[in-house]
């Protein structure tokens, strides 16, 4: 077991507040707890069982701090694996600092940011990738973001890893034999269910590798570039699919000279719409530094909204600024505006032609709305949905973290030369060292492998108190 002392955060936000909870963990923390704590059932909190909860008071010299709930959690059953206490408190800030102060100056020590997780996962209550899982549950702020960081915490794909990885531990532990044994040219590894093994896991991690696309996307927000020419609708469509006046309209060309940024969940997933300057070449400056600015948006969107006016704009124009944002991972939308005004004007020949798609233009999908038309804006909402949608893998395993891409990748990268190396008949000693290394990078994601480095990278972005 992993114990380096008591404990102690606040798990409740900062400042004042109806309610306050304190943690503390460490194999003393109910023993330090119970000195100050007078249950009204006179009873004492070292006494109790784990998993209860116990109304009563803290007391410090003689004075009483507070009424309080104290719920009791004994090792091993615990978050941590450790004895935890939690005191529930009334949050005025002064009651908050005497509990704090209290228990600091008893020899409990300010837990550090993920300290909490930290120790659960050294006393293997959770596994690495399960502890990252805990904080992306504490950012999610969509639907589907919880319910990838839910399955993630719950195992995911860790326990079919870790079970194909020992596999291949079997297989690295026979292949040394083998080599205890060169002069009597025994053969103790099976190869063919070695073939066997290394298919599986191919097909396993490239399914990981795929779902990333998707998994990253949910997990920080899609965001959403809407680009065109000045007076395109731009700011009239961010204002319309967010249902409030969050751009500023005009029908001078050139108004919007910088980014505007607001986000909306569409069916649990959340997207980050980003309002740009018009593209044109212009010679005033601001402006100019607004177009490149918006560039920039592009360059770093999952899905870019390409809106135009049919009466006001060229193929041309069209096909120039998508071929000059075309990325392999770019989602283009075609948007047609204004077609309120069609009516009036008539059917141009270029929306005609988008429609019957007479002509080649690199999208994946064209939409006509009128930022005026409630319909046609949910319609584009819709459309924006299933895109997204399409990028999904089956099943609910998603991966949605770069650490765990990365290892797979190279994970996959020495499966590749294990098979190879099987393929040209590979002496046993060469065999196991692409083995052991997708041991090692197999290892990484669940935290079998890993260093102190690493940890603390990863739970300093924890927030205190988890």
């Amino acid at each position: 077991m992993y114990n380096q002392g008591t404990i102690i955060a606040k798990a409740t936000g900062a400042g004042s507040s109806a309610i306050c909870l304190f943690r503390l963990s460490g194999n003393d923390s109910i023993k330090m707890v119970s000195k100050y704590f007078q249950a009204k059932s006179k009873k004492k909190l070292t006494e109790q069982k784990s998993h209860t909860v116990h109304l009563g008071t803290l007391h410090h010299n003689g004075a009483t701090l507070d009424e309080v709930l104290v719920s009791v959690f004994k090792a091993p059953h615990s978050y941590t694996g450790e004895n935890i206490v939690e005191i529930s408190c009334h949050g005025s800030n002064f009651i908050q600092e005497a509990i704090l102060r209290l228990f600091i100056s008893k020899g409990a020590q300010q837990a550090k940011p993920g300290e909490f997780t930290l120790r659960a996962f050294l006393n293997k209550k959770m596994d690495l990738s399960q502890a990252e899982a805990v904080a992306d549950l504490i950012a999610s702020e969509s639907r589907a973001a919880h319910e990838i960081a839910i399955n993630q915490m719950r195992g995911g794909y860790t326990d079919e890893i870790s079970q194909l990885r020992q596999k291949l531990l079997d297989f690295a532990s026979l292949i040394t034999l083998e080599l205890d044994f060169a002069e009597e040219d025994v053969a103790f590894a099976d190869r063919i269910a070695l073939k066997d093994l290394l298919w599986s896991l191919q097909s396993k991690i490239k399914s990981l590798l795929d779902s990333f696309q998707y998994g990253s996307v949910i997990k920080k927000g899609v965001p959403v570039a809407i680009v065109g020419k000045p007076n395109a609708g731009k700011s009239s469509l961010l204002n319309a699919l967010l249902k409030e006046n969050r751009a500023i309209v005009s029908a001078i060309p050139g108004t919007t000279r910088d980014t505007i940024e607001d986000t909306m969940t569409l069916s649990g997933i959340e997207f980050r719409f980003i309002d740009t300057a018009g593209l044109r070449e212009t010679d005033d400056q601001i402006e100019a530094i607004g177009v490149a600015k918006a560039k920039e948006k592009v360059d770093l969107a999952r899905v870019m909204i390409y809106l135009f006016d049919a009466h006001d704009t060229s193929l041309s124009e069209i096909t120039s600024a998508i071929k000059e944002f075309k990325r392999e991972d770019l989602i283009v939308l075609l948007v047609e505006n204004k077609i309120d005004l069609i009516q009036e004007a008539g059917e141009s020949s270029l929306t005609k032609a988008l429609k019957e798609q007479s002509y080649h233009i690199p999208t994946h999908a064209f939409c006509s709305i009128s930022t005026f038309d409630p319909d046609t804006i949910e319609q584009l909402k819709k459309t924006l949905y299933n895109q997204i949608k399409k990028i999904a893998v089956q099943g609910d395993v998603v991966v949605s973290n770069a650490r765990h891409y990365e290892a797979l990748q190279n994970a996959l990268g020495a499966i590749i030369e294990i098979g190879e190396g099987l393929e040209s008949e590979l002496t046993g000693d060469l065999l196991s060292v692409h083995i052991n290394e997708a041991i090692h990078f197999l290892g990484e994601i669940s935290g079998e492998i890993g260093n102190d480095e690493l940890l603390g990278n990863i739970f300093s972005k924890f927030c205190i108190g988890k």
